[in-house]
């Protein structure tokens, strides 16, 4: 658990210094942990809540959870630095088909965050310490992962994004709810960008 997620901050922190793009930093140590995690045996869909209820809560939420972003997105690109951040998330498209980016951001990087993350990191850690205190351990691991970035943006959802995602997995003691939640909230993201794909290019000062 600890070398995933020390991999994720090194991915992240290439990212950041410019020497790689998202999709080969992050993509194969995401696709890695997820499979790594699956490899284990012990992710549950949903031990808590009937399995249909959760897929329908987590689709739910992935889409209350992207219009919130999308509203706070709007109001916070005033802010140049924050404007310039959400600017170069975008630009790491350049070059990827819509469809190519949903599948690897969706389907690869977000699944498999939640299948490590929400889904091993936290069903493990609540095994020992209880399932509330184990969800606030993930999040704060997911958050400083993901401040390697040293992206407002990023660091944001990671923050919102998190405890979304682990409430989902505390409610439901599995990776159903949250896996659906984010890979949805991820592909809106991609396809229905805030302010639309025109606003995009801009760069702040």
């Amino acid at each position: 658990m600890a070398t995933g997620g020390v991999a994720v901050f090194l991915a992240w922190r290439l990212v950041a210094l410019g020497r790689m793009s998202i999709w080969p930093a992050l993509t194969p140590v995401m696709a890695a942990a997820g499979i790594v995690s699956v490899a284990t045996g012990t992710l549950a869909l949903s031990a808590n809540v009937a399995v249909g209820l959760a897929a329908v809560a987590g689709l739910g939420a992935g889409v209350l959870l992207y219009l919130a972003t999308a509203a706070f997105v709007l109001i916070v690109r005033r802010w140049h630095v924050f404007d310039r951040h959400v600017a170069e998330i975008y630009d790491q498209r350049r070059g990827l088909s819509l469809g190519l980016a949903l599948l690897l951001a969706a389907a690869v990087n977000a699944t498999g965050e939640e299948l490590f993350w929400r889904g091993l990191w936290q069903s493990r850690l609540a095994v020992t310490i209880g399932w509330p205190a184990g969800a606030l351990v993930t999040w704060a691991a997911y958050i400083l992962a993901n401040m390697a970035s040293a992206s407002l943006p990023i660091i944001a959802g990671a923050v919102v994004g998190g405890l979304v995602w682990g409430a989902l997995a505390l409610w439901t003691h599995g990776v159903l709810a949250p896996l659906l939640c984010h890979a949805l909230w991820t592909a809106l993201m991609l396809a229905f960008p805030p302010g639309g794909p025109g606003s995009l290019g801009r760069r702040g000062g």
